[in-house]
């Protein structure tokens, strides 16, 4: 009996799937939330020079007549943020006076801000603007970074050590650096403990996928990793929600981190991959578990006549890891574009000059559409057509909103949402994809290599969104063409709908060559049975 009829025998999608998926999705909303979390703790608001200490006149730095005479204006008639002159010019509070050719400098006694929308920023309180708005980019790339160095380490812990272990530790560790972050204050602490939490992303997004799919069964693996993809646009909405009520950044970040706490304690009642615990050999173990699901499914009997077979090949393995990589970097290509051009629309919510609580709703709220479009299509159509569809006309999005004129804001909005949420749908079903792609005995290793290329992605995404000091066209034409190309990428993939789960690397090659169907692959025993691995129904055949 191959493992998917067995979780069908023990109650197929039942009680125990339902608790199990909804306790490993509830982290993955807050994991939103710091995804994006720089949106709001890093947001810039309008400021402009301090005036000089030495200058000490009856008014306050703030009113209109001082802000006139010591800060010049910009393009826009706006003062300009980075420069004040050197003496007052006074002859400019007279009506329709200019002055041409005052000497101007930077603010050397630091800025003024505007605080009624955020009352404190990291910007704000490191003044990481002019000469020093670099660092805000930096603090997220270094958060990135640190996703991507969690996806390498925890990618590979999770096939050594199980799934449940990296997953604990990294509701720990977020919820310790989390707070750290809001605690200490010096920017050099923030970027530590904000890698300490971008590493945590990936040990939870990666095992709590793995977790759900290797416990569900394949008439519910769809679902079940789209749902995956419903909480991170959930998270998205409570974000917006929560920085709406809670302005102050280091308060902010505490409340997305605490909860963490919670979730660090009843993990531990989470049961390990039964399919990981028997191609490791431990049979027994897996044996409790599944004796767990049957009686939490209504199917106690089935369970019991559960045993194990003394002396089977419970410890049975599958060759090395290398002949997998072919696959590895097919499945990793499309992640690197797929991170690339969602991270540049997405981390930027100022650009497009509205409220940026109204754009974060915005951006999360057009997910749920396109991701039922995107669960209808991987059911009826296909991973490979579902994932390549989407990621190509999500660059066509980007590329065709270039030319739509600045100052129709609220088209350009809705345009980048649109492709917002073709990218989010094509990045769930891209890891749903990769998950089926690879067998358990490399799965988390494969997952974690390809996130490791989407990471990459996210890297580059400010690097690209830089590019932007040179010409406009540049940010939007690489997004949206690396997008295009990734999605042609795709059609070269193997599909996986209605197939079952692999267990080894033979399998896969099986697969990959001989281009099985699903029910031919169960028959040539691509599937580890239960009695290869050391457990079989003895008694009765369930």
């Amino acid at each position: 009996m191959a493992f998917t009829d067995l979780l069908d025998a023990l109650g197929g999608v039942g009680r125990f799937q339902l608790v199990y998926t909804a306790l490993l999705l509830l982290p993955c909303c807050l994991l939103a939330c710091h995804n994006f979390l720089q949106n709001f703790t890093a947001a810039v608001p309008r400021h402009h020079c301090q005036s000089p200490a030495n200058h000490t006149v009856a008014t306050d730095n703030g009113s209109g007549a001082w802000l006139r005479a010591t800060v010049p204006l910009d393009r826009l008639g706006a003062p300009e943020p980075c420069r004040r002159f050197t003496e007052p010019q006074w002859a400019l509070l007279s009506p329709n006076a200019s002055v041409h050719g005052a000497a101007t400098e930077g603010c050397h006694d630091g800025w003024v801000y505007d605080r009624s929308v955020f009352p404190s920023t990291i910007v704000t309180e490191w003044d990481l603007v002019c000469e020093a708005r670099t660092l805000r980019d930096l603090a997220q790339s270094i958060y990135m970074t640190g996703v991507l160095v969690g996806a390498a380490v925890f990618g590979s812990l999770a096939d050594r050590l199980g799934r449940k272990a990296p997953l604990v530790w990294s509701y720990l560790q977020l919820a310790v650096s989390g707070a750290a972050t809001a605690y200490f204050g010096s920017f050099g602490a923030y970027c530590v403990f904000r890698f300490l939490m971008g590493m945590t992303f990936s040990g939870i997004i990666l095992n709590s996928l793995s977790l759900v799919v290797e416990w569900m069964p394949t008439r519910g693996r769809t679902v079940a990793g789209v749902l995956l993809g419903y909480a991170f646009t959930l998270g998205q909405l409570i974000l917006a929600g929560v920085a709406y009520l809670i302005r102050p950044w280091r308060w902010l970040q505490f409340a997305v981190s605490a909860p963490f706490l919670i979730f660090f304690l009843y993990s531990w009642w989470l049961p390990e991959s039964s399919r990981w615990l028997l191609l490791h050999g431990k049979s027994q173990l897996a044996l409790q578990n599944l004796r767990k699901v049957a009686a939490m499914n209504g199917r106690q009997e089935e369970g019991e006549r559960l045993t194990e077979e003394v002396g089977g090949s419970s410890g049975r393995k599958g060759r090395s890891v290398s002949p997998g990589m072919k696959l590895d970097r097919s499945a990793a290509s499309p992640r690197f574009s797929n991170s690339l051009a969602y991270y540049g629309l997405a981390m930027d919510l100022q650009k497009f000059g509205l409220s940026v609580y109204l754009v974060q709703v915005l951006f999360g709220m057009i997910d749920v559409p396109a991701m039922l479009v995107a669960t209808t299509t991987m059911i009826h159509v296909g991973r490979r057509a579902t994932v390549a569809s989407f990621l190509i006309l999500a660059g066509l999005m980007v590329i065709g909103n270039m030319f739509v004129p600045e100052d129709m804001q609220m088209l350009r909005t809705a345009q980048a949402a649109l492709g917002k949420g073709c990218l989010a749908s094509s990045f769930i079903c891209v890891y749903l994809f990769t998950g089926e792609l690879y067998p358990t005995e490399i799965r988390q290793m494969g997952m974690g290599f390809a996130s490791v290329n989407a990471r990459l992605g996210g890297l580059a995404a400010p690097l690209v969104t830089m590019l932007g000091e040179f010409s406009a066209v540049l940010p939007p034409m690489g997004f949206g063409a690396t997008s295009i190309l990734a999605g042609l990428a795709v059609c070269f993939l193997a599909e996986t709908r209605n197939l079952p789960l692999l267990e080894t690397i033979e399998a896969m090659e099986r697969r990959v060559k001989g281009g099985l169907s699903g029910k031919d692959a169960e028959e040539k025993g691509e599937e580890i049975s239960l009695q290869q691995l050391g457990v079989s129904p003895l008694r009765e055949t369930i």
